[in-house]
């Protein structure tokens, strides 16, 4: 009997965990990138030397929405002149590991979000303190840690996708580079 009541036991409590709903999968997934670019492997690095060569200096989370045909900038989803996060739900993420600095303002360690507000040809993207929120409705730049303006370029192809990487520009300097749709923008980050 005893046997009996352990295995209806187990079998009620096997039901109850497979009955939890899981949420469906975003339509923007979530990605992550680093610098340096392998950053997130330096678990698997062979020497001493190579891992403390991939420890991270700078880490992006950020949502990847699709174009799907619609006008991205200075149409209904990013507006020229008003505040864009970046990317999709939650506003975009960076954090620094190291004081970095940004235009002339130099940016402590530590995490931020960042958004941009787009023109035709340029755009002012910003670091600001506010995390953990949906999107840039409540921005308020005096929370900015940083912000600077920054040219757009025309890409021939088009990005489907709203994609960000980043790359050593020259020794020192990263750049935050973003793309979605013929636009693209590149911000130089100095490590110091």
């Amino acid at each position: 009997m005893p046997r009996l009541l352990l295995f209806l036991l187990a079998f009620v409590a096997t039901l109850s965990l497979s009955a939890q709903d899981f949420a469906d999968l975003d339509a923007s997934p979530l990605d992550a990138v680093y610098y340096p670019n392998r950053a997130a492997f330096r678990a698997f690095a062979k020497t001493d030397a190579d891992a403390a060569a991939l420890q991270p200096k700078i880490r992006v989370l950020y949502s990847r929405p699709y174009m799907k045909g619609r006008k991205v900038w200075g149409g209904e989803l990013a507006p020229f002149g008003e505040p864009y996060r970046l990317g999709a739900n939650e506003t975009s993420e960076i954090q620094f590991f190291a004081p970095v600095k940004i235009g002339d303002q130099v940016v402590p360690a530590g995490r931020y979000t960042f958004g941009a507000i787009p023109q035709a040809e340029s755009w002012q993207v910003f670091f600001s303190l506010d995390l953990d929120g949906w999107g840039v409705y409540a921005y308020k730049p005096e929370r900015n840690v940083a912000s600077i303006t920054v040219p757009t370029t025309a890409t021939e192809e088009t990005v489907e996708n709203f994609s960000i990487t980043l790359y050593e520009a020259s020794p020192g300097v990263v750049h935050l580079k973003m793309g979605w749709d013929k636009t693209v923008v590149e911000v130089p980050i100095t490590l110091l």
